[in-house]
């Protein structure tokens, strides 16, 4: 068994898995009904209070492994009948209550939702209760506490809310896909949908590359992943599984630092555009920031441009650590160079669904992109490169950044510069904490991470971004 950090990630991936053995084998449509019940197997239930549910809920797994709701744009769904653990949220009353005199709770409420019963003891009445949380901020005891759902807490745009089902429900204006909710969610109730189904269809028709080459593009995070392998040997697995040729999406990284830094000299203030999530939440909430947001393409489709470009019929598939990227790869601006999008966890998936032991193979070189462009994944490399970038070419303009570790930092800093209080003259805007290596499709999260990210950036062959950049032109 593979290491995952939590058992819903692993509960996830023997779906994906299952849905991809059936797909490499065109046995698909006659199993669906069969694989719930590979899954969870005999009478007795392991995950749910029947077998039943457990089933009906590795249903609507299977239906988000094959694509999900058609209907809906989000990358990011709601399985309804899996939602149903977690308490009602909200402001609650702990036994932390000592029945006070004070009364701080009742006095500082505006809308009467406080009472006393005979004991003195606190009570919230939740249909008057807005939750404004000032009765928790008051208490001397701490005795109020805001239960919301970890969903909830995990979305920081507050696109999740909880409907007339007790269920979670997002709101597709304000969601930005990245995916931290389905990392959170301890039930595996919010999931993204996957295209792993695209993707063997792509390999499978491209004939072992000869109707077309398919290129897999791998975000640098990768270097932080499967680490039960070496990286070559992940790379050979790539190639495995029918892929032409591996190529860093780094490689696209030190392309865009060229171009943004010689944008950010030019208009002098500049957001990144690298992290799909947060320009969605600059669309969303900050729209007159827009004309601020580079107009540089991501290293993804950057690099997936110059791919299609010179190689004729080519398919490319990105391979990385994101949700948001699902959702990137279908603007029309990046939807002719990127073909498709697999996390981290749906390529170990894709592995195992054709009994592919990385351990075992030779390793192969991925050596495209130099040190800052492999920094990218971590949070305050793409600063980083944009300096390096702006020395390389001798262009006199004195980069001071803001580096926004996650979107709350995002959130600070754009309020800032909505305000024209922001000291910085360059946003560097990562959704999730840590950057790329946050990413809710990794297999693993831990601060090893970003360690093991700048080990794999020294291992550069090319040493300057020029020198990378120069093998395209």
């Amino acid at each position: 068994m593979r290491k995952f950090d939590t058992k819903v990630q692993y509960l996830k991936y023997k779906v994906l898995r299952e849905v991809a053995k059936h797909s490499w084998n065109d046995t698909l449509i006659e199993n669906l009904w069969n694989i719930p019940k590979t899954i969870s197997p005999g009478k007795e239930p392991t995950m749910r209070c029947c077998v039943y549910k457990e089933r009906a809920i590795l249903g609507e797994r299977v239906k988000l492994a094959m694509g999900g709701d058609k209907e809906n744009p989000n990358v990011i769904e709601v399985i309804d009948i899996a939602c149903d653990e977690c308490p009602a949220a909200g402001y609650e009353v702990t036994d932390s209550c000592r029945g006070c005199l004070a009364h701080r709770c009742e006095d500082v409420c505006k809308r009467g939702a406080i009472s006393f019963d005979h004991n003195h003891v606190a009570h919230i009445d939740k249909t008057k209760c807005v939750e404004c949380g000032q009765c928790a901020k008051v208490c001397p005891f701490a005795a109020i506490v805001n239960r919301k759902r970890p969903c909830q807490n995990a979305c920081k745009v507050k696109a999740i809310s909880i409907n007339d089902n007790n269920a979670a429900a997002i709101d597709n204006n304000k969601c930005i896909q990245c995916g931290a909710c389905v990392y959170q969610c301890p039930f595996g109730a919010i999931s993204d949908k996957s295209y792993i189904l695209n993707v063997i269809d792509i390999l499978k028709k491209s004939q072992n590359n000869e109707k077309y080459k398919v290129y897999a593009v791998v975000a640098p995070s990768i270097s932080s992943q499967f680490t039960y392998a070496k990286l070559g040997q992940v790379i050979s697995g790539l190639k495995e599984l029918g892929f032409y040729t591996v190529v860093e999406a780094a490689l696209g990284a030190d392309m865009v630092a060229m171009e943004e830094s010689k944008e950010l000299s030019e208009k002098e203030f500049l957001t990144s555009s690298c992290c799909p999530a947060f320009v969605q939440y600059i669309k969303s909430s900050f729209p007159t920031l827009l004309p601020n947001v580079s107009h540089n393409l991501s290293p993804m489709a950057m690099l997936a441009k110059y791919i299609k470009e010179t190689s004729e019929n080519a398919k490319v598939v990105f391979i990385g650590p994101c949700t948001a990227k699902k959702a990137e790869a279908q603007l029309d601006s990046v939807k002719p160079y990127v073909d498709a999008v697999l996390t981290f966890e749906e390529l170990q998936a894709l592995f195992d669904s054709k009994d592919i032991d990385i351990t075992t193979l030779e390793e192969d070189v991925l050596d495209n992109a130099s040190y800052f462009g492999r920094i990218f994944a971590r949070s305050g490399g793409l600063s980083d490169a944009v300096k390096q970038a702006l020395d390389e070419q001798k262009i006199d303009f004195t980069v001071k950044p803001a580096v926004c570790d996650g979107i709350e930092a995002c959130k600070v800093a754009l309020l800032k510069k909505s305000k024209n209080v922001l000291d910085a003259n360059f946003i560097e805007g990562m959704a999730c904490v840590g950057g790329c290596i946050g990413g809710a499709g990794c297999l693993t999260h831990g601060e090893k991470n970003k360690a093991q990210v700048d080990d794999y950036g020294r291992e550069a062959f090319e040493k300057t971004i020029s020198d990378a950049v120069s093998i395209v032109k």
